[in-house]
């Protein structure tokens, strides 16, 4: 799936400056992960957004704000955010750090294992 590659490098302008950040490709799009969890990411819907459950149903009070849909299924405490929400940089800092802001409260996960996974039978 394709995703909006201008917005993809405003988000990287954004998190330049931190040093515990790390890009993956998951959930049709580009994830940016801080300490192992993802913060944010970009795909073809727009600005996905980790808000966690708390600040839920007040992230979906904003304009241009859905919930974070996936492969058919809502994604709980994630949000999407379409281009007229994100379209400053101000408006997209402010989501990107809501962002930062839960990802780094969670645990630290270390980075997945290069190790192959045994096959199931």
């Amino acid at each position: 799936m394709a995703y909006d590659e201008k917005l993809v490098e405003r988000v990287r302008v954004i998190l330049s400056r931190r040093h515990n950040v790390a890009e993956r490709r998951m959930i049709g799009g580009l994830c940016f992960m801080v300490k192992g969890s993802i913060c944010c990411g970009v795909n073809s819907a727009g600005l996905l957004v980790r808000v966690g459950p708390e600040a839920y149903e007040r992230a979906l009070a904003q304009p241009h704000v859905r919930p974070m849909k996936f492969a058919g299924r809502t994604l709980s405490g994630f949000v999407s955010v379409g281009p007229d929400g994100c379209g400053t940089h101000r408006a997209l800092a402010k989501w990107v750090q809501q962002g930062i802001d839960f990802a780094s409260n969670l645990p630290t996960k270390e980075p997945a294992s290069k190790e192959p996974r045994p096959r199931r039978r």
